[in-house]
Parts: C-alpha cells; structure tokens; sequence
C-alpha cells in the first residue's frame, strides 16, 4: 500500500467548508450522542477515540495542519453522520445548534465529498486504518 501523503486543508477546501467541518465535528462533544459500535463503524477505536480525535481534527482544521487521508476519511464520514442521523447525530437540531440550515449544509457537504474524492477514495467501503 501506498504511504500516506497528508494534506493540510488549504490544499483542498475552501475557508467556508473548513467553518462547516469544524463545527459539525464540535457536535460530536453536545447533542451527537454516538455509541462504540458506531464510533468503530466510522473508523475509530470507540466512542471516546472519536471525541478525542474530533477535537484534533477541529484543532488541525484550525491551524491548516496536515491530515493523513485515513484521518480525512474518518472525519467526512463522522460530519456526515452527525448532520443527518437524528437517532445519533445532531439530526432535526442541527439547524439550531450549528446555525447552518440544512440547504447550506448539503450544499457545501457536497462540494466538500467532491473535494475530498480522491484523497478518501482508497476508504470507500473500507474501514480506515
């Protein structure tokens, strides 16, 4: 397998979709309510890992570091779940807690994927490692 090449985000977003995924991930830690099985579906160790994890990940989107693919495939995943799932996520709130509507969200969420497909395309339907 090929190393890993990390990527800071600058080199693949835009200032605004960087916002989304920063706030989406600080869900995570307030109305996103995951459980270990899910945490390992999305790729990480447990529940706690994905908190731990998100608040790095929020950190590196922050200050423009570098994340490893596998780390930018975890993350897409668990800011997708978050927005949409209203069993886990942040769901019907999410509008209220975020303050970004669900049109906005989607909108900038696909530009987002379509951004990020090739650098998460060695994941899709595998758990990262």
């Amino acid at each position: 397998m090929t190393p890993e090449v990390a990527v800071a985000p600058s080199g693949l977003l835009a200032p605004g979709e960087v916002s989304l995924l920063r706030r989406a991930l600080a869900e995570w830690g307030g109305p996103g309510q995951c459980s270990d099985e899910l945490a390992f579906g999305m790729g990480f160790d447990s529940k706690a890992d994905l908190l731990r994890r998100s608040g790095s990940f929020r950190s590196a989107l922050a200050n423009d570091a570098p994340l490893a693919p596998s780390d930018w495939a975890r993350m897409l995943l668990a800011v997708e779940v978050v927005f949409i799932s209203d069993l886990s996520g942040s769901g019907v709130d999410w509008q209220t807690t975020t303050g970004f509507t669900d049109a906005a969200t989607v909108e900038t969420l696909r530009s987002i994927q379509r951004k990020l497909a090739r650098t998460v395309q060695p994941y899709f339907g595998k758990r990262p490692s």
